[in-house]
């Protein structure tokens, strides 16, 4: 039930109709609160089934918490990147006013054997319908965004409903900083730590044993782009990550790969490119060749986008700013 509301000149006053969301809203030993009164400068205070919220922010954090209350109620679980992303987006400095509305509806999640994703920013949203309805997408954007987690959810949703057979997912193995050739082990031990991203994102939609299966099988591929050439890639879903490291050569390559059926994803960030020196990045050029190409879609995001600790958005903030100053 939507929690009725009141305030006063001092505080924010929300009542809750059902106390088991309640607590799920608050969470264990009131940790969601607590993240709440962190992130904005507030103070709330529990009385049965009542939240009374003080501040300069008071209006911002009861908007919040009535976010997440209607969540629960449509059965949806809330985590620390849910509340963060709430809280993000309720605040006009970084996010536009309809985002917050568009959070709220889930109008479009992906829904894997462990977990349901939410885009949670407009260019997320719009990134996860293209991903859905187009054969062949670019990702583009600074760390954090979601770019390779939204399209490895993706893969795993239609894997999993049957709309392809198998799921590959690959990077370039580029030296960043060290040497393949120093590291101990076979070329698979080598190059496997480059590749754990996908593997990580793999475990959070996958069962263990089942991933374990499938991969055993090949019907879920980790493999470098390298080992790509030759291929004709048919009714799989298809995942280049870290595409700014790719060559023009190896981008061409990998985009020809695509077979009847399949799906075809690129993400990269522009501003992490650790190619040799005056090498061209396939991922800029894909851009510009690629522009206007029925069928391709692209996605751009910002630091506005950022999903992960708030820092990090800062932290992005600051390198762009820099950047542009230097230039």
């Amino acid at each position: 039930m939507t929690p009725a509301t009141g305030a006063d000149d001092a505080s924010v006053h929300l009542e809750f109709a059902d106390n088991r969301l309640l607590v799920e809203l608050c969470g264990e030993y009131d940790r969601n609160l607590t993240q709440i009164e962190s992130q904005l400068g507030v103070q709330i205070v529990r009385r049965g089934n009542q939240l009374a919220v003080m501040g300069d922010a008071r209006a911002e954090a009861g908007e919040v918490l009535q976010s997440m209350y209607q969540m629960l109620t449509e059965g949806r679980s809330l985590d620390h990147g849910d509340i963060a992303a709430l809280i993000r987006l309720g605040n006009p400095e970084e996010a536009a006013p309809e985002q917050m509305e568009m959070f709220r509806a889930g109008r479009l999640e992906l829904r894997t054997r462990k977990k349901t994703i939410i885009p949670r920013t407009e260019a997320q949203q719009a990134y996860t319908r293209a991903l859905l309805d187009a054969e062949l997408n670019f990702g583009i954007g600074p760390a954090g965004t979601g770019k390779t987690y939204i399209a490895v959810a993706a893969a795993v949703q239609m894997f999993a409903d049957g709309h392809v057979d198998k799921i590959i997912l690959s990077r370039p193995a580029v030296e960043a900083g060290e040497r393949l050739g120093f590291l101990p082990g076979d070329m698979k031990e080598k190059v496997d730590p480059y590749m754990q991203p996908l593997y990580d994102a793999l475990n959070d939609f996958l069962p263990g044993k089942q991933l374990q299966k499938l991969m055993e099988e090949r019907r879920i591929e980790i493999a470098p782009l390298a080992f790509m050439r030759g291929r004709t890639l048919s009714n799989a879903f298809v995942l280049l990550d870290e595409a700014q490291n790719a060559t023009e050569m190896q981008m061409k390559m990998f985009l020809t790969r695509l077979g009847e059926g399949s799906r075809m994803v690129i993400t990269g960030d522009r501003s992490q490119i650790d190619l040799p020196r005056g090498v061209q990045s396939g991922l800029r050029a894909a851009e510009r060749i690629l522009d206007g190409v029925d069928g391709i879609r692209f996605s751009y995001f910002t630091s506005s986008d950022v999903v992960r600790h708030p820092l990090v958005a800062r932290i992005i903030r600051a390198y762009e700013k820099d950047e542009e100053t230097s230039g």
